[in-house]
């Protein structure tokens, strides 16, 4: 979710209701986020609050009725239309839902918010019955049947002295419910700019792993490898924006889509308690880790002190669980495993074996022997392996652009997986 709304535009439009007295404290905590909001209203709803308490509070001219109605060359409904990034119906009474249902534009309200291509967030309250009533629940139905994203109405009491369901969500929820549909909305804009032949994730759910291990020695050493990271923050920035909902459990803090829930780790032991934990609801596993194979037997409670300038250091080594071995023994029906094999030497049959052995559905071959790709590089060059099926080699570019070609591999691989479930 959005950690502000700074600069997104917000239309609030206010019909008749009593909850309407609630939206300037909307539209304080909007402004107060950093959000550009305009407000139109319908003329019921100046009954509830007045149009220059909401100009006042939203630092901008409220549309309104009167506006519409006069003589003017200007098409402000049109433009207001067209200006906003979220188009939120606050509150949404019977009467306008109804109109909005069947596509009725017969005010200033009905009529801009039918006009724009905005996303709209509709946030219903009115008394129980009515709500409740069969022509009500159609309209409502049918309004979330064209896009309109519905929220509420919430139990409680109500304006005719007795509780029921019909009352005006909290605030709260509101606006997180709004920076929600920004986020989408967002990273919708960012994978048609930046990452334009990203695969459709919607409703996917997928967990990623990044970063190298780290496996103590004693307080202040540890045993580790050189991943950077960076190629599995690619994979879950690139999955967020094409849709999915992303987990990625890292040994390392890089900047990250606001979506993304990140879990972190140090150990491989940590990293496989995480991993089991996201893994029953993913649909694709991305094993992008590089995951230490032993860790310390018994690592010293203290730092560890030569006594002479001739001492040497033995470890006493035990093997770390295999991740990607547990999550494909562990794998249900229509969950697509992959993993990643950093290579040296003869690197193709060894990713093949590996494919094998550890039973995955894709291998990931990335051949660190090349110089300036790999490990701590902004670039990589990989191919990917799966059983049964020509191997698929992607030239250096890089990795943000690579995760894109990545997960349309995957995408692909995960829609024949699925196709006969």
């Amino acid at each position: 979710m959005l950690t502000t709304y700074q600069n997104k535009k917000v239309l609030l439009a206010v019909t008749g209701g009593i909850a309407a007295y609630k939206v300037t404290e909307l539209v304080r905590q909007l402004v107060k986020g950093g959000a550009i909001v305009r407000v139109m209203m319908t003329p019921t709803a100046e009954d509830f609050v007045s149009q220059r308490t909401l100009a006042i509070l939203s630092q901008n001219p409220v549309l309104t009725e009167a506006d519409w109605q006069a003589a003017s060359a200007a098409v402000d409904h049109v433009a207001w239309a067209r200006w906003a990034d979220l188009l939120v119906l606050v509150p949404l009474t019977a009467n306008t839902m109804a109109k909005l249902a069947q596509g009725l534009a017969d005010n200033v309200l009905t009529t801009t918010t039918l006009a724009s291509p905005a996303v709209k967030l509709a946030v219903p309250a009115m008394n129980d019955v009515m709500w409740a009533s069969p022509a009500v629940q159609r309209n409502a139905a049918l309004l979330q049947a064209d896009g309109v994203h519905l929220l509420g109405p919430a139990e409680g009491f109500l304006a005719e002295g007795y509780a029921g369901k019909g009352r005006l969500v909290p605030l709260e929820q509101i606006m997180t419910t709004i920076g929600q549909l920004l986020a989408e909305e967002d990273r919708s804009a960012r994978a048609a700019d930046q990452l334009p032949d990203l695969p459709d994730l919607s409703g996917r759910q997928v967990v990623i792993t990044a970063g190298g291990t780290r496996e103590a020695i004693d307080p202040v050493r540890y045993l580790t490898n050189r991943s950077s990271g960076k190629m599995g923050y690619a994979l879950a920035n690139a999955a967020a924006i094409a849709g999915a909902k992303v987990t990625l459990v890292t040994t390392v803090d890089r900047p990250c889509d606001d979506s993304v829930k990140q879990v972190f780790v140090e150990t491989a032991v940590e990293m496989l308690a995480a991993v089991e934990t996201a893994l029953p609801t993913a649909d694709l596993f991305i094993g992008a880790a590089a995951v230490s194979d032993f860790r310390l037997a018994h690592p010293a409670a203290e730092k560890i002190k030569k006594s002479g300038p001739d001492d040497g250091l033995t470890l006493q080594l035990v093997q770390n669980p295999d991740i990607l071995r547990s999550v494909a023994q562990a794998k249900k029906p229509g969950q697509l495993i992959v993993g990643f094999a950093a290579e040296t030497n003869d690197p193709a049959a060894n990713a093949q074996k590996k494919l094998a052995r550890k039973q995955v559905d894709c291998i990931v071959l990335n051949d660190v022997s090349q110089a300036g790709i790999g490990f701590n590089g902004d670039d990589n060059a990989v191919t990917v392996f799966r059983p049964g099926q020509p191997a698929v080699h992607f030239e250096r570019m890089k990795k943000t652009a690579l995760a894109a070609a990545l997960l349309r591999v995957f995408a692909q691989s995960l829609d024949e997986l699925t196709a006969d479930l």
